[in-house]
């Protein structure tokens, strides 16, 4: 494993029980464990910085999911076909990140980040109470935007995909905030699971670091499930537009600033 030093570890952790916490809420934890661990090892190729960050995130986004099934109402067979699907479109995309440089990483991440935020941002109940019925061809669109699309997504790049995850869930089956968050919980174990597969085959995993870092994930994810639900889908939307606004503006620091 690369040099750490005791200040470095404890930073990472820090940034772990963070991006545990975020995930739990509304998605996009790894928008800051990735980044945390390409600051810690500038010379780190960006296929160990997505590969370590699915070990440590499948660890606190099972626990969330856990947490949130007790609570709130996760329709398990939908969310159990969906996490499928995107368990093998994370495979595929698994086998593209490699290739992925940060330079052309933090921009596509930056658009995209700034897209949800527009759109969150012009609908002011957006999510905030479930829709109508939810049909047969809209079940299969969220199986192909939210189940492949996103989960590709998440297996090519990686940051953000639970916060696409939620947004996705809302406007494709008219769910509410924490109803979304929860359902996006099982689906995003699906990617990491089937990501994680796909690094590991090829070695782009830190696991000497790995555990450690999921420690703290877990506590963070713990703690932000139980917030979300008990503060319910306003909460969640804040949270989301907070994240996006700092995160975008840290991506944009490193990719532009001097």
């Amino acid at each position: 494993m690369h040099d750490l030093t005791l200040t470095t570890a404890v930073l990472l952790c820090v940034a772990a029980a963070l991006a545990g916490w975020v995930d739990a809420v509304v998605g996009g934890g790894g928008l800051l464990q990735v980044p945390a661990l390409l600051i810690a090892f500038p010379h780190l190729a960006p296929a160990y910085a997505l590969g370590t960050n699915k070990a440590v995130g499948v660890v606190g986004t099972s626990a969330a999911a856990v947490t949130y099934a007790r609570r709130a109402p996760v329709d398990v067979r939908l969310a159990a076909r969906l996490g499928s699907v995107a368990a093998l479109a994370a495979m595929g995309g698994a086998f593209f990140a490699a290739g992925v440089k940060s330079e052309v990483l933090r921009p596509v991440i930056m658009v995209l980040l700034l897209a949800v935020a527009a759109f969150v941002v012009s609908k002011p109940q957006f999510g905030q109470r479930p829709g109508g019925t939810v049909t047969r061809q809209r079940v299969l669109a969220a199986v192909v935007v939210v189940g492949a699309g996103i989960g590709f997504y998440d297996g090519l790049l990686g940051p953000g995909t639970g916060t696409f995850l939620v947004i996705g869930l809302v406007a494709v089956l008219s769910m509410d905030m924490v109803t979304a968050s929860a359902t996006a919980k099982v689906v995003n174990v699906g990617t990491n699971l089937g990501a994680l597969a796909i690094f590991a085959y090829q070695g782009t995993v830190l696991w000497a670091l790995a555990p450690l870092l999921a420690v703290f994930n877990l506590a963070g994810a713990s703690v932000g499930a139980r917030m979300a639900l008990k503060r319910g889908s306003g909460f969640v939307r804040a949270v989301l537009l907070v994240v996006v606004t700092v995160l975008v503006g840290k991506l944009a620091l490193d990719q532009w600033g001097t």
